[in-house]
């Protein structure tokens, strides 16, 4: 048998989270402006610990470092992959994040390219990706202006919808919004409008606008939200959702059981609904398990929606 190591989340506090994680994960949240679950984790900022096997206690930064050999050997000096769930009681900042070479660069980190599966929305909540500039100048004025209205390219969202992030695009979650994401393990973001909002002490977030004008596509590039193949499984089905060069995401909706292959280095694997078993254990809505390369097929028994991103 290989490993199937269960993680335990980190919770970060923000001045636009909610208490959603704890409604409807049932998680243990610090407070009612909890923001972020980061769920599968090896990055500094956000380090999760694993919960069984032998390795109970140590950090999956500890057992990317020391134990290669479940990861399929890969190379580099950091785990490459997050997953998070967020909950945007209120809108995020509008943002931008660097790619790698200009990450490296200037923040000595990995770049961010991520995706957004939509796990709620409320009646009429909306997602900012890309602009309508068509040049740097445009785009430039636009920021001076304060002219984000006329700037941002806004749109409605609903339960379901997938969105891929390349660095580089303009985005926004907006309030009323639960997303799973899965990115590059970077905690980078640039934030060019805020809103002009103050935190308790009556001050506004640093804003990162050189930053933002450097690293924005312009014009930009928007891929829509599009219709995905559904491949029909002995018990379910699974939808790609996306295959780049960072990062591949499937959904697996469950219906009984199901032996899932394991070709890649490492699977993340996240329930979001319903439960069931995975490899024998018992999992529920909110868990997060790490599927190591020696685990080369696992049993998947239960009705639920599992997600699985991997390199």
């Amino acid at each position: 048998m290989g490993h199937i190591l269960k993680m335990k989340p980190v919770f970060k506090e923000m001045i636009w989270g909610g208490h959603k994680l704890r409604d409807v994960y049932g998680y243990d949240i610090p407070s009612d402006h909890t923001g972020e679950c980061w769920a599968i984790s090896a990055h500094k900022n956000g380090d999760c610990t694993i919960e069984n096997s032998e390795f109970a206690g140590k950090t999956l930064s500890w057992l990317f470092e020391n134990h290669r050999e479940l990861f399929g050997n890969i190379e580099g000096n950091e785990f490459p992959l997050l997953v998070k769930i967020i909950d945007a009681k209120d809108d995020l900042s509008v943002q931008v994040h660097p790619n790698d070479e200009y990450a490296k660069d200037h923040e000595d980190s990995l770049g961010k390219t991520e995706c957004w599966y939509v796990l709620q929305a409320d009646e009429g909540t909306k997602m900012v990706m890309g602009h309508h500039a068509k040049t740097k100048e445009e785009f430039v004025k636009a920021i001076e202006e304060d002219d984000y209205e006329n700037l941002l390219n806004s749109f409605e969202i609903q339960e379901g919808d997938f969105f891929y992030i390349p660095s580089g695009t303009l985005h926004a979650i907006c309030s009323g919004s639960l997303i799973y994401e899965a990115q590059q393990s970077s905690d980078i973001t640039y934030r060019v409008y805020d809103y002009h909002r103050k935190d308790k002490d009556g001050n506004e977030r640093q804003l990162h606008v050189q930053q933002s004008i450097d690293v924005t596509n312009v014009p930009a590039q928007i891929s829509g939200n599009k219709s995905f193949d559904e491949i029909s499984l002995e018990n379910g089905t699974k939808v790609r959702y996306v295959e780049s060069d960072f990062f591949k995401v499937d959904c697996y909706r469950i219906s009984g059981k199901n032996t899932v292959e394991n070709c890649v280095p490492f699977q993340m694997v996240s329930v979001i609904e319903g439960k069931g078993t995975i490899g024998g254990n018992d999992v529920i809505k909110g868990d997060h398990f790490l599927i190591c390369s020696d685990q080369k097929e696992t049993v998947f028994d239960g009705t639920m929606d599992v997600m699985i991103a991997a390199l």
